[in-house]
């Protein structure tokens, strides 16, 4: 079945990135010259993807701003010529349909994701999280997709990651299928080192069954005193088996300050606007440092 439908879970407080996040939500933190928010739009819309939920929160109202037209900004554009820059700001509002609800509380995740559910009705869907800018030749969420349609299972986007970073994120008991699909038979959030079944993690992507939904109502809450999308996800994984795909693009996780700066250098070195400049300058720094 083809996926129609996405949420993009934006409702984080951002404490990682503070102070920047106070007054700016993290998702529109740039990265060159567009907001993070919209790389990862732009990605869900490439995959065919034509409605989007976005779930926000309290002073978040700016995210609405960018996704519509600014008639007054267009105008002035207008009238002094700047056609290329007129699409670009025009472009968002072009991009999906795109409707907002809010988190009133933020309880994790799993909470999120339920929020979608009149949204979502009975259609397999994507998920992308807000956090993660994935950016590649093909689509992340195109190749989650695709393995959908091929295995009719649930699916995971995956990496390995290291000891460190695995009791942060989850851990995934997998079999390996083809050069990057895995079956996915289990699952944990946060374990200890002595609790995690691989170093694969559930990273930024999810195509899920409308299923979730109803294991997410009866899911306890878990790590953090939060309702956890993976332990929802753990039951499916254990019960039916899921899938989860290697994604080939790079991942840079947004609400992190050096993740920020990484996604800014690689973005602008292959930027036709600044890319030769930034070389330049990258060359003449490391000479002094």
């Amino acid at each position: 079945m083809k996926i129609r439908k996405a949420i993009i879970p934006a409702a984080g407080l951002g404490t990682r990135v503070l102070p920047a996040s106070k007054a700016m939500p993290k998702e529109m933190l740039p990265i060159v010259d567009k907001p993070a928010i919209q790389y990862i739009v732009e990605e869900a819309t490439k995959a065919g993807i034509t409605d989007i939920l976005v779930i926000t929160n309290r002073g978040k109202g700016i995210i609405e701003d960018h996704f519509d037209y600014s008639v007054e900004l267009e105008s002035v554009l207008e009238k002094r010529g700047k056609t290329d820059v007129l699409e670009n700001v025009k472009a968002p509002a072009k991009l999906a349909n795109i409707y907002y609800i809010r988190q009133k509380e933020t309880k994790g995740l799993g909470d999120a994701v339920l929020r979608a559910k009149k949204f979502v009705g009975d259609e397999p869907f994507a998920v992308l999280y807000g956090d993660d800018v994935i950016i590649g030749e093909t689509p992340a969420i195109s190749e989650l997709c695709e393995a959908y349609e091929k295995y009719n299972k649930s699916v995971v986007g995956i990496k390995e990651v290291s000891d460190e970073a695995i009791v942060k994120y989850s851990s995934l008991k997998v079999e390996k299928l083809d050069e990057n699909t895995y079956g996915v038979s289990d699952m944990i959030e946060k374990p200890s080192l002595e609790e995690k079944f691989s170093n694969f993690s559930v990273l930024g992507r999810c195509v899920l069954d409308s299923e979730i939904f109803d294991i997410l109502e009866r899911t306890p809450l878990g790590a953090g005193g939060e309702l956890q999308l993976t332990d929802a996800m753990k039951e499916i994984a254990v019960k039916k088996g899921m899938i989860g795909v290697d994604f080939s693009g790079k991942r840079y996780d947004m609400g992190n300050k050096f993740g920020i700066l990484q996604a800014n250098i690689e973005v602008g070195l292959k930027h036709p606007e600044v890319a030769d400049e930034l070389k330049q300058y990258i060359k003449e720094l490391a000479d002094k440092i």
